[in-house]
């Protein structure tokens, strides 16, 4: 097997920068971190021989010489971006095209007190070390590729923090737009969530690209929950079909600490969405939830990782999805438990309905057990809507079609029903009455 490709980026090197230079050049911890970054992603991306990526081929990504993206760095963001999914929501909100923070589209007027939100370029500029340590050093990329990627090419991004026991009422929105130009367009946002014990808040994260162009966007989401606080963390994800997006999202969980993440991919030519969650609290309660529908060609992966660091913390693993034509899905879900977490209570289910003879869904769940007094399962079904359902509907009248889009429905709609925030859910719900019409179903 050859050996991996290296991705031409046009991006600044720390030897030349033809190219815009990044926020925060120069910053010693900065530049240390980005070249570590650039040192562990210039043997290129993973491959389909490392495990976590069995399934998910990055391939097509090679065949594309992906930009900077010079329209934010040197040109003015276009003053309309179109309607966005979550337009109709009260609360702050944030908007990034082409993964820089658009300062014209934000709204930031009369936050909740106890909350702060800011970008991150503009934060590297007016508190840098305060930013230092919101990210930490080189150590905390892990060897993981796609923060190395995040790391060394990332322009922007934004700083969420909470104050201890403050509880926002309204959701924040993080709308990242793609507004690519004639050339594949690659861009990394970081997002840093940090809440204060006792705190509560609801994160809404929204994907979003027309249709045909050429995107890669490498998003790293940083969580840090509180001792007490509970964070509920939605994300819809419908970027154009010519579009890649692999997501990595990292949790950790303090003492008696509510993480819940709801997901609903339903866009791109392939994207990844991985999670891992560390419950290093006694107490702490992981809650993943996630739907994805996909048809043609699309590939959707979702890929988790609970680790049960400490005694007495419970989690919950929730994966829906359908799959149409020639689409493939994959899920792979591993639940660690630590030998001093004893105590443990664990469960994920992945469960997957075959609209077409040719989808395909590759589910690998993983239990790694070291205690002894656990409580630990995993599940997994696929196949096609059941016989005794589809002859009950259309023993009612309901033609076939009818009957399966009823199914489709009612199997998606028991995942939307666990999303606490009622005009979040109502959006994610019409986001999934919409696939199913504009399909055969």
């Amino acid at each position: 097997m050859p050996a991996p490709r290296t991705i031409p980026f046009d991006y600044p090197v720390p030897s030349a920068s033809p190219a815009p230079a990044l926020p925060g050049d120069g910053l010693p911890w900065l530049d240390a971190l980005r070249g570590e970054g650039r040192r562990l992603s210039a043997g290129g991306l993973p491959g389909t021989r490392t495990e976590a990526w069995k399934y998910t081929s990055l391939a097509p990504l090679t065949e594309l010489e992906f930009s900077h993206p010079a329209a934010t760095l040197t040109e003015a963001i276009p003053a309309e971006l179109g309607p966005g999914a979550f337009d109709a929501l009260e609360g702050p909100s944030l908007v990034f095209v082409n993964g820089r923070l658009s300062a014209r589209h934000a709204q930031l007027d009369g936050l909740p007190a106890g909350l702060r939100v800011r970008g991150l370029a503009q934060g590297l500029a007016d508190d840098p070390a305060g930013i230092e340590a919101l990210i930490g050093g080189t150590e905390a990329l892990n060897g993981d590729l796609m923060a190395a990627f995040n790391a060394a090419f990332g322009a922007d991004g934004c700083i969420v923090e909470t104050e201890p026991e403050a509880a926002g009422k309204e959701p924040v929105l993080l709308r990242f737009v793609a507004a690519p130009g004639s050339e594949p367009l690659a861009y990394h946002p970081r997002v840093i969530v940090r809440l204060g014990a006792g705190s509560s808040l609801t994160l809404i994260e929204c994907h979003e690209g027309p249709a045909g162009a050429p995107t890669w966007s490498n998003p790293f989401v940083d969580i840090r929950v509180g001792e007490g606080a509970t964070l509920s963390h939605v994300k819809l994800q419908v970027e154009g079909d010519g579009a890649y997006h692999t997501a990595l999202t990292k949790a950790a969980l303090a003492g008696e600490a509510r993480y819940e993440s709801h997901l609903l991919a339903l866009g791109a030519r392939l994207a990844r969405h991985e999670i891992h969650v560390r419950l290093a609290g006694e107490g702490a309660d992981c809650q993943l939830r996630g739907g994805y529908m996909a048809r043609g060609s699309q590939h959707i992966d979702n890929t988790t990782v609970i680790d049960h660091a400490v005694p007495h913390c419970e989690s919950r693993e929730v994966y829906k999805g359908v799959l149409d034509d020639t689409a493939r899905g994959v899920f792979q879900g591993k639940i660690i438990v630590r030998q001093d977490a004893q105590k443990t209570d664990g469960h994920q289910l992945n469960r997957t309905l075959l609209l077409s003879p040719k989808a395909e869904i590759d589910t690998k769940p993983e239990l790694e057990i070291y205690a002894d007094d656990v409580k630990c399962s995993h599940g997994a079904t696929a196949g096609e809507p059941e016989a005794d359902q589809l002859f009950y509907l259309r023993s009612r009248g309901l033609d076939l079609r009818t009957a399966r889009k009823l199914i489709v429905q009612g199997f998606m709609g028991e995942l939307l029903e666990e999303v606490g925030h009622e005009p979040t859910r109502a959006v994610l719900a019409e986001r999934v009455a919409a696939w199913i019409d504009g399909g055969r179903s």
